[in-house]
Order: C-alpha cells, then sequence, then structure tokens
C-alpha cells in the first residue's frame, strides 16, 4: 500500500501513561499446599513498554519516530525504562521525572501461555502543578516538528483536566490532529480532539448505557455528536471495530486475527496505527482498516508486543 512508504518520513508526539511492563514466564505442574493456587516454576523474565510506551514503539515499528512524553519515578523501573525503550527504537529524553510518584509497574506471571496473574504498582492520584508545567513545556517544545498526537490515557493522573486543556490548545494553534485512546466515564475532558478509539464497554459507560444489543451505534452516534468529533472508532474484540465518521454512515470491520492469544496491548497498536496513518495523509477509513489488520496481528502473540511495518504489509497482501 502505497501509504505505508510514507510512515517512515512522520514524527508521531505520544502523550500519556508509560508502563513498565515486566513478564515471568514459567510452567505449572501442580497446586500448592499452603492454599488453592498453581505454583508457578519461573524459568525467564523479561520487560517491555507498556501504555503509552507500547503506542510509542508500535509508532515505531510502523517506521515512523515516536516522540514519548511521560511519567517515571526515581526508582528500579526508572532505572531499567531506557534500556526497554532503546530496544524499542524509543527515546526516553522526554520522559519527566517525578520522585513523589513511582513508576509504574505490572509484573504478569504467565504459564504455559496463560496469563496466571498480574501485580501492579503505581500511583493513581493527579500529578502536581510543577509536574503539570514540565509536561506542557515539553509539549510546546516539540509540537511544531510532530505530523500527529496519540495520547494514551491508562488513567494513572498524568493526563489532568489543565495537561489535556493545554494539549488541545496547543495543538490546534499549529494544526496537529490530536487521536486519543479514552479511559473513564467523563469524555468532556477530551474535546478538541479530533478521533476516540474506545472500546465497545468504555464507549457504553462513557454515555450511561448498559453494554447490550446495539449499543456500539447507539453510543458511537451519541459520543460523535456531544464531543464534535471528526471520527470515533470502537473496538469490539472478536467482532471487529466500528468506525463513525461526520456526516457519513458508519463503517464495520470484521476482526482479522485467525488465532487470539493475548489482548494485552492491542489498544495501544491501534491508536498508534491510526495515528500514523492519519499522519501520512490517510482518510479515516483507510486508517482504520490499517488499525484493524494490526490489531489482529498482535493479539496473535503472547505478551505486550509491537507490530511492524513488514508484518503489516504481508498481512495487506494476504488480503
Amino acid at each position: 500500500m502505497q501509504i505505508l512508504e510514507n510512515f517512515s518520513k512522520l514524527n508521531v508526539l505520544v502523550i500519556g501513561d508509560v508502563i513498565l511492563d515486566r513478564y515471568w514466564w514459567g510452567d505449572v505442574s501442580r497446586i500448592s499446599p499452603e492454599a488453592p493456587v498453581p505454583v508457578v516454576r519461573l524459568k525467564n523474565t523479561s520487560l517491555a513498554a507498556g501504555g503509552a510506551a507500547n503506542v510509542a514503539a508500535n509508532v515505531a515499528g510502523l517506521g515512523a519516530t515516536p516522540i514519548l512524553v511521560g511519567i517515571v519515578g526515581d526508582d528500579d523501573g526508572a532505572k531499567q525504562f531506557p534500556d526497554v525503550l532503546k530496544s524499542a527504537n524509543v527515546s526516553s529524553d522526554h520522559l519527566v521525572r517525578d520522585r513523589h510518584r513511582p513508576t509504574t509497574v505490572k509484573t504478569r506471571i504467565v504459564a504455559h501461555s496463560q496469563h496466571v496473574v498480574r501485580v501492579d504498582q503505581e500511583h493513581a492520584d493527579r500529578i502536581s502543578s510543577e509536574t503539570e508545567s514540565a509536561i506542557i513545556d515539553k509539549l510546546r517544545l516539540e509540537i511544531g516538528r510532530v505530523d500527529a498526537i496519540a495520547v494514551s490515557d491508562y488513567a494513572k493522573g498524568m493526563l489532568t483536566d489543565k495537561v489535556l486543556k493545554d494539549l488541545f490548545a496547543i495543538a490546534a494553534e499549529h494544526g496537529k490532529p490530536v487521536l486519543v485512546d479514552p479511559k473513564g466515564k467523563d469524555y468532556a475532558k477530551y474535546k478538541g480532539a479530533a478521533l476516540l478509539t474506545p472500546n465497545r464497554r468504555e464507549a457504553a459507560e462513557a454515555c450511561n448505557f448498559e453494554d447490550t444489543g446495539d449499543v456500539v451505534n447507539r453510543a458511537g452516534t451519541k459520543l460523535m455528536d456531544d464531543l464534535n468529533l471528526d471520527a470515533l472508532l470502537v473496538t469490539e474484540g472478536e467482532e471487529g471495530m466500528t468506525l463513525f465518521r461526520r456526516s457519513q454512515s458508519s463503517i464495520k470491520m470484521g476482526a482479522e486475527a485467525r488465532q487470539v492469544y493475548d489482548v494485552t496491548g492491542a489498544g495501544d497498536t491501534v491508536i498508534a496505527t491510526f495515528a500514523v496513518a492519519i499522519g501520512a495523509g490517510a482518510d479515516v477509513e483507510t486508517a482504520a482498516r490499517l488499525a484493524n489488520a494490526a490489531a489482529g496481528l498482535v493479539v496473535e502473540q503472547v505478551g505486550t508486543t509491537a507490530v511492524t511495518v513488514s508484518a503489516l504489509e504481508a498481512a495487506l497482501r494476504k488480503e
């Protein structure tokens, strides 16, 4: 596809909650005599970029240059992050260090390719005004050289109302599209975004709808009107995705995955692919179809993985 050739020319600003994904890999052969839980024999460990950092890793995998703005603490997780990002071709130069908060770390124990348990280390209270100012300064400094902006909200306290308000204002001043992977029930804070990528449950909750029947169409229509969006992409797991566009009919896209092993990070891949495609000049339908194909690739892998432009090209050729 011609649009893929433009990816390597792009800079994409990724802002949001960065997460260090830690994996403990092992196997299970017995149940603990101390409690009715499996005993996992640890074989090896690995680290991966999660949250907004995984969005940036996907942007890099697609050949574009990510500019990652996020928060880390002053701890072991923060010390490990630069090497993890470097291995994904993402710079850690734009991370803001906040010594009053821990680096967000999610530790997953996986046995026989099955997710057994997850342990989270995090601080989800809103960031200080000092940290807000540091983030906004980063945005002002980098905005002029980016082609698109991807916001990855994991509700860890970084994306405050002030940070989002200033982000949308700065982006509007420079004519840069902002795409948001949202979190929570209050989507009013995202007014100013060009596009949102909630999943079905998140879209329903944002509208106070029950997740039944044709909730995707009802929630999609309401969110488009309430937030004055250019487009809205609702992901629906094994049922694919639905794209809503202003003044046009919605488009239903079937799931691309042949076999789903792990949905971890699939939303990160969707927002990253959509942002890169829009930055490259794709229309929203083309961008959504690329995002759908990319998501189909990553859910076929276990653990947090980033899509690559070569894998995406191969998948598109098969279609």
